[in-house]
């Protein structure tokens, strides 16, 4: 079964894609939770037009995909958690925190986007994290954990 999507969905493709799925997958989750339409002769017609009036949107929003991510890599994060004293975290940092040190560097990341490398982070170090800021555009920053 051909589907084009209507919105990301995860390890199947992006947002006005073509793909192709098995036939229980689309008829059983993607079409009753609305994130794609049958793709039809008049519904691929439809998509194409779209496409043509989207490529100058997509041009503009990977161009300041590109700038954020040209600062990001400028950027260093140090994010504070509380700790025992032999340097063990309570609780754990997460994409939330990672996010709001962002933001308060000036750059505006949905935390969604985030993904730590590794395990979940239980310790003082440093640490590596993915930014996706657009569809085949990604960023590492590195961050590190102190006691404070």
């Amino acid at each position: 079964m051909e589907v084009i999507l209507k919105e990301d969905v995860k390890n199947v493709g992006h947002k006005n894609d073509i793909v192709k799925v098995r036939d229980g997958y689309g008829r059983n989750f993607l079409l009753p939770k609305g994130l794609a339409i049958v793709a039809t002769p008049s519904a691929r017609k439809v998509h194409a037009e779209n496409v043509k009036q989207r490529a100058h949107k997509e041009e503009k929003l990977k161009g300041d995909a590109v700038q954020i991510a040209k600062q990001l890599e400028k950027v260093t994060l140090k994010i504070g958690a509380k700790t025992s004293s032999t340097g063990k975290i309570f609780g754990s940092v997460n994409t939330i925190q990672i996010a709001e040190a962002l933001k308060e560097k000036g750059v505006e990341v949905d935390r969604k986007d985030i993904t730590i490398k590794g395990d979940h982070i239980k310790e003082v170090g440093t640490y590596v994290a993915n930014v996706k800021l657009y569809k085949d555009i990604k960023v590492e920053i590195s961050f590190e954990v102190f006691s404070e």
